[in-house]
């Protein structure tokens, strides 16, 4: 199936949030590009990451799609790439992670070190995400799935306070922390954590990315 006659996005959320939170995404994608956006919600504290790319990938076989790309911020598109990691019957379609810690998470091992925190992380990201990072088992998928990753820069966000950065961050994901070896794109872009879903240059961004394979790189090139 052409990449560029998928019509169907499934947007999910991060850690201790809900579906919603990407219903501004959902809503440009819709509006300004003509595409269908389904939001899809999981037990971020409760689910193994596996049980939850299993609902996943139940969730997009329920909908009798032959083809659906996937929007996921931060946990969220994590679970996207284990869900392909683990299902090989999976649709065709792309994958545009939204600051997802694919290398691991300086602010998660903080919390992982505070014993009040520990029921709150859940099984996706204390077991899951610090240990072992999507960077080590998800670079397959890489060779069968064009995935693009948009970064931030604004350090705004509670893993400002308590993780020690090195370098740009969007306030709770690291810029490096978003690498991921054999990724097709990746985009750096001044917004914070939270910022990536409000943003409308990033919707724009993610919809060039899931309908062409490439993000924007300039004021000019438009779809």
């Amino acid at each position: 199936m052409a990449m560029n006659s998928i019509q169907t996005v499934v947007c999910t959320h991060g850690f201790l949030s809900h579906a919603a939170a990407l219903f501004l995404i959902k809503r440009r994608l819709e509006k300004e590009y003509g595409l269908r956006a389904l939001l899809f919600s999981y037990p971020s504290v409760r689910g193994t990451l596996d049980e939850n790319a299993t609902a996943l990938a139940q969730f997009i076989h329920a909908q009798g799609l032959t083809g659906a790309h996937i929007i996921g911020h931060s946990l969220g598109g994590v679970v996207a790439l284990r869900m392909l990691a683990n299902d090989s019957d999976a649709v065709p379609g792309r994958v545009v992670c939204l600051g997802s810690p694919l290398t691991g998470s300086r602010t998660g091992e903080f919390l992982s070190r505070q014993g009040w925190v520990q029921q709150i992380m859940g099984r996706s990201l204390s077991v899951d995400v610090l240990g072992e990072a999507a960077n080590d088992w998800a670079t397959h998928v890489c060779h069968e799935r064009e995935i693009g990753i948009i970064a931030g820069t604004v350090p705004l966000g509670f893993g400002q306070l308590v993780a020690d950065f090195d370098g740009p961050n969007d306030g709770t994901v690291a810029v490096s922390e978003t690498r991921l070896e054999g990724a097709k794109d990746h985009l750096v872009m001044s917004v914070s954590h939270k910022g990536l879903l409000v943003s409308r240059d990033v919707a724009d961004q993610a919809a060039a990315f899931l309908i062409r394979g490439e993000f924007l790189r300039e004021p000019t090139d438009r779809l």
